[in-house]
């Protein structure tokens, strides 16, 4: 757990000083720049407003890629959630669709390797305790969510279950 604290710390600190270099010296927000180029939005909108959109556009964006560096899922963990999904949605020759069995499913699925492939997985909400170390990811849906989402989300749960966070 030390290793990748560590490694989160540095690929986080190394993302934060290249985006802080250029929102600052590389491609600062310049004023009469914005003027210039938008001057409906600059008549409209004051220039703090469009400064902090200016940094954000430059952290988001590279932001949501860091992640890709720290979880990754092995190929054949990958292939088997993908084959999972595909048999629970469709049915066989002659034979009913499966039925859903989530301790079969994620044991089936936590017994592949494969190559690390980096993986992101977008969720509500995602907590980790710090005291039990324990992980949370929350989907908020509808009370009666469409069936494409449900797989979506259960593909979502499978992914966050089959991470490895190296470094």
């Amino acid at each position: 757990m030390k290793n990748i604290n560590k490694g989160i710390r540095k690929v986080v600190s190394e993302l934060m000083d290249r985006v802080m270099d250029k929102v600052l010296i590389a491609d600062p927000f310049i004023k009469e720049k914005h003027h210039s180029s938008k001057p409906l939005y600059a008549a409209l909108v004051p220039d703090e407003i469009f400064k902090g959109s200016h940094f954000e556009r430059r952290f988001v964006t590279p932001f949501g890629g860091v992640w890709e560096k720290l979880a990754q899922v092995g190929a054949e963990r990958l292939r088997r959630i993908q084959e999972i999904l595909n048999r629970l949605e469709h049915k066989k020759k002659g034979m009913d669709k499966q039925k859903p069995d989530w301790d079969v499913e994620l044991k089936y699925i936590l017994e592949g390797g494969g190559k690390p492939i980096p993986t992101s997985v977008v969720c509500d909400i995602f907590i980790e305790s710090k005291k039990t170390k324990k992980k949370y990811a929350f989907e908020i849906k509808a009370p009666l969510p469409n069936s494409d989402q449900t797989k979506v989300s259960k593909e979502k749960m499978f992914k966050l279950l089959a991470m490895n966070f190296g470094i």
